[in-house]
């Protein structure tokens, strides 16, 4: 009887994984605190959607105010400045744009160390230098709060279907605590070590991802004007050792994938602006370690000039679109 009894919940438990209604709480909201979340874009809504569907009640705050409305729609609370919502709440995620952002949202005028509370855990998420992350790791252990920087991996769909990986930096007492948080939005969390450990080895992950596109987007280019099918070259890529997450999950030819942004027009996804910015801090980073990154340099390069032509705002596998322009030159 108890066996059976287990497997109708496991059965029901599953029921509610994969059809209830996405803003049914699987999880009681009484035991749940209230968690702020600021920065509400491509990647901060959907999450801060997931901890609403995993039963906890949001606190957020956007510079943009349908994004805040979107929100606010699905049950969350929201507040005008960064510092309202650490007024109200003593767990606080951030996912923001750049390095200058996340400065001003934590030490800003209205920012959230303005009246942030004794014992607060704060969380980044946002991809940035790992010095900053330290900088503003000192700044909220002055006001007796803890900093931890968790940048992430997977971009929107990966979000959506809280599929991300996030990499943790931060004093190894908080980490089980900011777990908690954070597999109600990602796969995977790993701890990586000190503050800005989580960055750096985002930072490494994006420099290889462009690496990777870039690569990718050349390969289909060559095999297209060999007369090949774009179809069958990527079927081919994907059983073959040039097989990457950039030619099996985000092909950059249109019309070889669907749900990916290249069938889309290039709208969505992860900006050429953002994969710039982030090659820059790996660019930095490589200058201050003295260490020799050829490709990433190269990357960095093609990145900038694709946001002097018009790219910038397009997702970063449009990186395709740019060579077959190039070549038309």
């Amino acid at each position: 009887m108890a066996a059976l009894i287990r497997g109708s919940r496991n059965l029901l438990l599953r029921w509610n994984k994969h059809v209830a209604p996405a803003f049914v709480p699987s999880r009681s909201m009484a035991s749940k605190t209230p968690v702020g979340f600021i920065g509400l874009g491509n990647m901060g809504s959907p999450m801060a959607k997931n901890l609403l569907r995993n039963g906890y009640p949001v606190i957020a705050t956007d510079v943009f105010p349908e994004s805040r409305k979107e929100l606010q729609d699905l049950g969350a609370q929201v507040f005008d400045t960064p510092a309202d919502v650490a007024e109200k709440a003593d767990r606080i995620l951030t996912m923001l744009p750049s390095s200058p952002n996340v400065i001003e949202v934590y030490t800003g005028a209205n920012g959230i160390l303005k009246k942030v509370k004794k014992g607060t855990l704060l969380i980044d998420s946002s991809t940035i230098d790992p010095a900053v992350s330290r900088e503003m790791a000192v700044a909220a252990e002055k006001m007796g709060a803890v900093f931890m920087d968790a940048p992430v991996s997977g971009g929107v769909g990966a979000a959506s279907l809280a599929k991300l990986t996030f990499m943790v930096g931060g004093v190894k007492e908080e980490y089980q605590a900011a777990q908690e948080l954070l597999t109600c939005m990602g796969a995977n969390v790993v701890y990586c070590g000190p503050v800005g450990t989580g960055q750096a080895a985002k930072i490494c992950n994006n420099m290889l991802l462009a690496i990777g596109m870039i690569g990718t987007a050349e390969t289909m280019n060559l095999g297209i004007r060999l007369g090949l099918d774009p179809k069958l070259l990527a079927q081919i890529l994907n059983m073959s050792s040039g097989r990457c997450w950039s030619s099996d999950s985000y092909n950059p030819v249109p019309g070889v994938m669907e749900g990916v942004p290249s069938a889309n027009n290039y709208q969505g996804g992860f900006g050429t602006t953002l994969m710039a910015k982030d090659l820059g801090l790996a660019q930095s980073t490589a200058t201050n370690t003295k260490t020799p990154v050829p490709m990433g340099s190269l990357a960095h390069q093609i990145y900038r000039v694709m946001c002097a032509r018009g790219y910038a705002n397009k997702d970063f596998s449009s990186v395709f679109q740019f060579l077959r322009e190039e070549e038309g030159q």
